[in-house]
């Protein structure tokens, strides 16, 4: 299979890659929730050339994870902001630096804490059932097929 056709396949986690799988999507993502908007902001914190983040971001605005908002008309320059949907990637990138932190901090502790604003506590980002709300490790999930599997097999025939 080739890296292109990986977001035609029947997996939430292939079809997310497609549009997230690589370094700088998620580092211009991580900046993006970090209140960076503009190209030239996001091009010299990242070190990224301009070639690719331009690529990269034209891939997150054609995918509606972000959108481009007009600041200035002559010449025209535009803001990068994330949509709804980009908005949703706020639990991956969390999980991502939970991970990271616990994992790759090298002793030398964490580099970025947060704190929940409507308490004003330090937190860790905890996945609990949307049902019940006890906590979900992979020993406490069972996958089931769901309608989109059946429809991929059903058109494969």
């Amino acid at each position: 299979m080739k890296w292109q056709d990986v977001g035609e396949m029947p997996c939430s986690v292939a079809r997310s890659l497609s549009i997230l799988g690589d370094r700088w999507t998620l580092l211009i993502l991580r900046n993006a929730f970090l209140a960076v908007r503009r190209f030239d902001d996001f091009q010299s914190q990242l070190g990224v050339t301009r070639h690719i983040l331009a690529e990269r971001l034209s891939r997150l605005v054609e995918t509606g994870v972000l959108k481009k908002v007009a600041y200035q008309d002559n010449p025209p320059r535009y803001e990068y902001r994330l949509t709804e949907m980009g908005r949703d990637l706020y639990p991956v990138l969390l999980a991502l630096t939970t991970w990271g932190d616990k994992w790759l901090d090298e002793g030398k502790g964490v580099p970025l804490e947060y704190v929940h604003k409507s308490c004003g506590h330090k937190f860790r980002p905890t996945m609990v059932c949307s049902e019940c709300r006890a906590p979900v490790t992979p020993h406490d999930v069972q996958p089931v097929a769901g309608p989109g599997l059946a429809a991929a097999s059903a058109a494969q025939k």
